[in-house]
């Protein structure tokens, strides 16, 4: 399961335009958009005394990207493009207030209270269902909570999460575990190696922590939407390679975890859970 990590944990961010070229798509990719969305824009927003070398490093990476043939109208060369524009803009009072940036302001809504009990409704109601009718999610409705896992905070928007998504009567059995009868649907959680190869983020438990994050966000967004679902964490030793054969899945993607869900026949009894000054353990 970790000779995956060993591999890129080895590896450097490249230093030179040669290194870069010799990148597939993804690790390029995900190496912009580690210095474009995280240290790039950051160092913007303080003010960093060094942006003329920043914003070499900028034209430089915008000029791989079109030298690569990469669409220029892609999401990802687009903000990068209006961030570094916005940078050299001396007409405006900061960068994030430059013209340039303007398609990317949203204006902050305030949240109604009723939004907010709804949020922690969802939170503390949410259970871990084993039990489904053999009944079709829409396809509409698991785009929405694919969508959600895909808009979890992700460690500087490698956007490594990938998803093999199954229905079980399209491929019978094939999830099976080690204690439970496969759900109606499957999401397994997958990472594309390859996006933490370009980036100093080389931190293994990263990594789980940026899978993870997917997972609950996509837990919350099913049980929004009525759906009833539960977290499968087991390294299973017998199903991950299988799920890798049945489905082709290259070496350098990782099954990280698995979502049963459907329409669910139990209600489960709700968790006990201690009261939060039982588990502060320090407060200053």
């Amino acid at each position: 399961m970790w000779d995956i990590h060993e591999k890129y944990d080895k590896t450097q961010k490249p230093a030179s335009r040669e290194e870069y070229l010799k990148l597939c798509d993804a690790e390029f990719r995900a190496g912009f958009r580690a210095f474009f969305y995280d240290e790039f824009l950051n160092k913007v927003c303080l003010g960093c005394v060094d942006l003329p070398a920043l914003l070499d490093e900028a034209d430089c990476l915008l000029g791989l990207w079109r030298e690569r043939g990469i669409s220029e109208t892609d999401h990802d060369f687009a903000f990068a493009k209006s961030l570094t524009m916005a940078a050299k803009d001396k007409e405006a009072e900061t960068p994030l207030k430059s013209v340039f940036m303007a398609p990317y302001v949203i204006e902050k809504k305030p949240v109604t209270p009723e939004a907010r009990e709804a949020v922690m409704r969802v939170i503390h109601e949410r259970r871990s269902v084993r039990a489904f009718h053999d009944k079709d999610i829409p396809d509409e409705l698991l785009a929405k909570i694919l969508a959600a896992g895909l808009n979890a905070a992700h460690s500087r928007n490698l956007q490594s999460i990938r998803f093999i998504l199954a229905n079980e009567n399209h491929e019978p059995w094939v999830f099976r575990g080690i204690d439970i009868p496969p759900g109606h649907h499957h999401i397994a959680v997958l990472q594309d190696d390859r996006c933490y190869q370009a980036s100093e983020e080389k931190d293994q438990m990263q990594r789980i922590i940026d899978a993870g994050a997917a997972t609950e966000c996509m837990l919350l967004a099913l049980h929004a939407y009525g759906v009833d679902g539960a977290w499968l964490t087991y390294n299973d030793e017998e199903q991950f390679p299988r799920l890798r054969e049945k489905f082709a899945i290259p070496d350098y993607m990782r099954i990280v975890d698995l979502i049963e869900l459907g329409w669910g026949c139990q209600t489960p009894f709700p968790p006990q859970r201690p009261a939060v000054e039982e588990r502060v353990v320090v407060r200053v």
